[in-house]
């Protein structure tokens, strides 16, 4: 396979995974995640830290659910741009709860596995410690 037809793939990936969570459809995030996928959350808040498998991944996810009242949420992704087996997206994301809010810009880059699913995520924020303290 070439390579420009390996990133194409990987970009249309990466985009339903992004248009899976918009809509909160996780049945297709988990078909679109590998069973052994590593999520690199940034930081030292008590969200931050390397999370191994779909059930600690799912557990992360709900937990930003739970501290942000529902509110987490994607709310622009820029240009997907592919290298190899990386896909790169610069991206903004906001949240709220009761005393607090935040929105900030981020960087994600998803690495995608031979099976074609996302098998690791670095995620990149623009003021990592206003993130950490609203995460608490």
């Amino acid at each position: 396979m070439n390579t420009n037809t390996t990133s194409q793939q990987n970009i249309e990936l990466v985009r339903s995974y992004f248009d899976a969570v918009a809509k909160g459809d996780f049945e297709t995030v988990g078909r679109i995640f590998a069973d052994d996928i590593v999520w690199h959350q940034p930081g030292s808040g008590s969200l931050s830290g390397t999370h191994r498998g779909k059930e600690a991944v799912y557990g992360l996810l709900g937990r930003f659910m739970e501290r942000s009242g529902g509110s987490f949420r994607i709310d622009s992704v820029g240009p997907l741009m592919a290298q190899g087996d990386r896909v790169a997206t610069p991206l903004h994301f906001s949240a709220e709860k009761p005393g607090a809010s935040m929105a900030m810009s981020g960087v994600d880059v998803l690495r995608i596995d031979d099976g074609g699913r996302i098998c690791e995520v670095w995620l990149f924020s623009e003021d990592q410690a206003a993130e950490d303290a609203f995460w608490g």
